[in-house]
């Protein structure tokens, strides 16, 4: 096993404010870029070569991770001119893949964080001879995502849209978003137009008669798709929940990177991120959240469960839970924002311009 395809192309439209200048996978996490932790975990599972299949905001990865050399990957980049879909995007990058026909070649989603295993499920698709292995996992609510069962051995049986009803919901199993393709069915995915891996390639291979498995592996995994998955994501990196060699630093209630700047009294618990050159004030309580690099957070603020952009100001006093503030937003002294609420990046709010009482 050597090579890897991670599919990074998507715009992140969920994750908005975070993503208009940053794609999501380059959102910071744990104090570097998320894509960093799935690059590193790839290597530490004996991956040497990567292609990233790249589309929206293409432009920003290869200045970072350049060839690769630095975590000991060979890297390349493919762009989709337009979107292809995550079957699209796997076909579009074959032409730079390495393997032989039936050799296994690794499809990560980008952004998907998870303690799998990723050895087992290539030694999963080698014992079984399949011709695809899923990564599966099991919810308690599979009504958001594709069921995948499978009989006794692993085998899958079917691929179930978003089911609603409780006769639908015949498995807890969902697709994980990580496989292992044999390297010619690859191949085998229409070229030039969108195709979705999920919805088109899985079902019609299983029609064919080709042997899909399915991997159960119950350990970390969430889907960051949400901007307050994606603060949670953050913070149990930090805390040693999920797994990743690339946290920049030893797990425990706070990650401060070197040229930040903390108040002696300023308390920071919960996996709370402070990145590069921001500025946490005298007083400041921030617990579970991320701090991206250049903010400020003024004397008295209270910070839970929540993202402050690049270059963003939160003014004294203001009380932030559950929410996302966008890049270079500036939000005046005693403020209350909660409950989900996003500030646009740029957005000045003025003082004591939002506030909830205590019976809402």
């Amino acid at each position: 096993m050597t090579e890897a395809i991670l599919l990074v192309g998507g715009k992140g439209t969920r994750l908005r404010p975070l993503t208009v200048n940053t794609p999501k996978p380059m959102v910071p996490a744990a104090g570097v870029p998320f894509l960093t932790h799935q690059l590193a975990r790839a290597r530490a599972a004996g991956v040497e070569h990567i292609v990233l299949a790249t589309s929206y905001l293409a432009e920003v990865f290869e200045p970072h991770f350049g060839d690769g050399s630095d975590l000991g990957l060979s890297i390349e980049y493919v762009t989709e001119e337009e979107p292809l879909g995550t079957g699209g995007a796997i076909r579009n990058v074959a032409s730079r893949l390495h393997s032989g026909p039936d050799e296994p070649v690794l499809i990560f989603n980008g952004d998907i964080l998870t303690g799998l295993d990723i050895r087992a499920l290539v030694d999963t698709h080698a014992s079984s001879g399949a011709d695809v292995s899923l990564h599966l996992t099991r919810v308690e609510d599979p009504r958001a995502f594709g069921l995948v069962p499978t009989d006794e051995t692993g085998r899958v049986k079917a691929f179930l849209e978003k089911p609603q009803t409780p006769e639908e919901i015949v498995t807890d199993q969902i697709n994980a978003g990580a496989y292992v393709f044999r390297r010619s069915v690859i191949d085998t995915i229409p070229t030039g137009r969108p195709v979705s891996v999920e919805r088109e390639t899985f079902p019609e291979l299983l029609a064919s008669g080709a042997h899909l498995q399915g991997m159960v592996d119950s350990t970390y995994w969430l889907d960051l798709g949400t901007p307050q998955a994606f603060v949670r994501g953050s913070a149990d990196l930090v805390l040693g929940r999920a797994p990743s060699p690339a946290v920049p630093g030893r797990c425990g209630d706070r990650l401060v990177l070197p040229s930040a700047r903390v108040a002696p009294d300023a308390k920071l618990t919960g996996g709370t991120v402070v990145g590069a050159d921001a500025v946490i004030g005298e007083g400041a309580r921030i617990a579970g959240s991320t701090i991206l690099a250049g903010a400020v957070v003024e004397p008295g603020a209270v910070i839970t469960d929540s993202l402050v952009g690049a270059g963003a100001r939160i003014g004294a006093r203001s009380v932030l839970t559950g929410a996302v503030i966008g890049d270079g937003a500036q939000v005046g002294p005693d403020n209350e924002l909660r409950d989900g609420i996003r500030i646009w990046c740029d957005t000045t709010l003025p003082p004591n311009a939002v506030r909830f009482s205590s019976d809402q």
